[in-house]
C-alpha cells in the first residue's frame, strides 16, 4: 500500500526567515527512506487559525500529517490544541508524560515552572512518543485512517524523534520491511553519474535507485522492499556492487557521514597519523577531522598560516619558492604538506593555499582558484579546483578535495 504525507511546520520564526526549517528536511528525508510520499510541505506560523486550516486541508490530501514545532511550554506553543481540536480530540494529562518531564529537570538540577507541566497534555487516546532529548514528548493520533504525529521543533530534538520515534512507529503500519542504503560519491558530477547508470537503473523497479545532489558530491540512494528486513538488504547488496564496479574510486563509502570521516577511517585503520598546514581555508580542514570523535587516534594538530611570515618562519616555506611560484600555487601547496609532516611528525600532511574570495586573485590565478596537497609516507600528490561562487563553497570544496586526495592515496597502501 502506497501511503501519502505532508508536513507542516509551525512557527513565525521559520515564515520571518530568523531560522532554516531544517526540520522539514529531517522528515521528508526520513519518509523517502520509509517508501512514504511526501506530497506538500507547507510553513506555518503561530496562528491558531491558520494552522488549523493548514491541518483541515492535509486531512484531505494525506495520510500521514507531520507537525514539527509548536510544543513548547510558552503561550504561543498551539500545535497540540489545534490538532486536537482538528481530530475531534481533548486535551487530557498524560502521568506517563509529566514523570518524564520531572525527572528531565530534576537530572538538569533545575526547578519546573508550571508553563513545563502543560507539555504533559495530550490528545487523548493518543500514542505518546517519548523525548529523550528535551522536555516536550511528541505523540501520535490515529483517528479515521488518518495519522497525526507531532513532533518538537528544536532540530536537536527532532532529529533523533524522527529516527528513535517516529520511523519505527510508521514502519509498524508496512506489511513489509523497507532498507535503505547511500552510496557516496565525490568526484562525479550528478548528469554524469546518471548516464553511467541509466542503462540499468531505469529498469529496476525493487529495489530503486535514485540520485541526490549534493554540495560537491552526489548520493544515491538504494532501496529495498521485502517481507523481512534481511532479505531487503539482501536485494540491495548486488546494486550497490555493481555501482561500485561502474562508477569505480569515485564511491568514497556506502552509509559513511562525510567524505572526511571516510578518509578518516581509512587512516585509523592502517595506524597513520595527520597534521595540516592550511591558508584560505583558515583551519577548516582540522576543524572538520577533529569533530569526529576519536580523532586524536590520527590528528596531531595543525597550522593556520594565514600570511607569508607564517608559512615561512613558522613552517619553512622558502621565500624564494613564494616569489618564483606566488603564494597561490600548486607548489607552495606541496610545501606546505610536506612542512606538515616535518613539523608534527606525522604520516600525512594537507596544505592549501588559495584565493577563496571571488573579488581576489589575478590573471593566472583567478579568485575561486585553490591548490590542495596531500604528502603521505613521503610521496606527495596534489590538485587545483575552482569555486568562484563564493568563499565559502571555496573553502568547503578545497577541504573535500584535500580529504578526497588522502582517502585515495592512502588506500593504495
Amino acid at each position: 500500500m502506497s501511503l501519502s504525507a505532508e508536513i507542516i511546520a509551525v512557527g513565525t520564526e521559520i515564515l520571518l526567515g530568523e531560522i532554516t526549517n531544517t526540520d522539514a528536511v529531517t522528515v521528508a528525508q526520513a519518509l523517502s527512506e520509509l517508501g512514504i510520499n511526501a506530497y506538500y510541505q507547507t510553513v506555518v506560523g503561530d496562528n491558531p487559525e491558520r494552522l488549523r486550516e493548514c491541518i483541515l486541508a492535509a486531512k484531505k490530501r494525506a495520510d500521514i500529517i507531520i507537525t514539527t514545532g509548536g510544543l513548547g511550554p510558552t503561550f504561543d506553543d498551539l500545535t497540540k490544541q489545534v490538532a486536537a481540536e482538528a481530530f475531534g480530540k481533548k486535551l487530557v494529562l498524560s502521568e506517563e508524560a509529566l514523570k518524564k518531564i520531572e525527572g528531565y529537570f530534576e537530572q538538569l538540577g533545575r526547578k519546573m515552572t508550571d508553563n513545563n507541566a502543560r507539555q504533559a497534555y495530550l490528545p487523548e487516546g493518543c500514542t505518546l512518543l517519548e523525548n529523550d532529548w528535551g522536555t516536550a514528548p511528541g505523540c501520535a493520533i490515529e483517528d479515521g485512517g488518518k495519522i497525526l504525529i507531532m513532533l518538537p521543533g528544536p532540530p536537536r530534538e527532532c532529529i533523533p524523534m524522527v529516527k528513535y520515534r517516529m520511523m519505527p512507529y510508521l514502519q509498524k503500519l508496512s506489511d513489509s520491511q523497507l532498507v535503505s542504503h547511500g552510496i557516496h560519491i565525490y568526484g562525479m558530477g550528478e548528469s554524469e553519474v546518471e548516464s553511467k547508470i541509466s542503462s540499468f537503473a531505469e529498469t529496476m523497479e525493487n529495489p530503486t535507485l535514485a540520485p541526490y545532489a549534493k554540495d560537491g558530491e552526489v548520493l544515491l540512494r538504494v532501496t529495498g522492499k521485502a517481507q523481512t528486513e534481511k532479505e531487503a538488504d539482501a536485494i540491495t547488496r548486488p546494486v550497490i556492487a555493481k555501482v561500485e564496479e561502474i562508477l569505480g574510486d569515485v564511491v568514497y563509502g556506502v552509509d559513511v557521514p562525510s567524505l572526511h570521516a571516510a578518509a578518516f577511517e581509512v587512516l585509523r585503520e592502517k595506524k597513520l597519523t595527520l597534521s595540516t598546514a592550511e591558508s584560505c581555508t583558515g583551519g577548516l580542514c582540522a576543524k572538520l577531522i577533529t569533530d569526529i570523535p576519536g580523532s586524536s587516534e590520527v590528528f596531531f594538530g595543525g597550522i593556520c598560516a594565514y600570511q607569508n611570515e607564517i608559512k615561512t618562519r613558522l613552517l619553512g616555506i622558502a621565500p624564494s619558492l613564494i616569489e618564483e611560484h606566488g603564494v597561490v600555487s600548486r607548489e607552495v601547496a606541496e610545501a606546505l604538506a610536506r612542512a606538515a609532516c616535518e613539523k608534527f611528525g606525522t604520516d600525512a600532511g594537507i596544505g592549501v593555499t588559495g584565493y577563496a574570495d571571488p573579488s581576489s586573485g589575478d590573471e593566472k590565478n583567478p579568485g575561486g582558484t585553490v591548490y590542495v596537497a596531500v604528502t603521505l609516507c613521503g610521496k606527495t600528490v596534489s590538485s587545483k579546483i575552482y569555486q568562484p561562487r563564493g568563499r565559502e563553497l571555496a573553502k568547503s570544496r578545497a577541504a573535500q578535495e584535500a580529504f578526497n586526495l588522502l582517502r585515495r592515496e592512502a588506500r593504495k597502501l
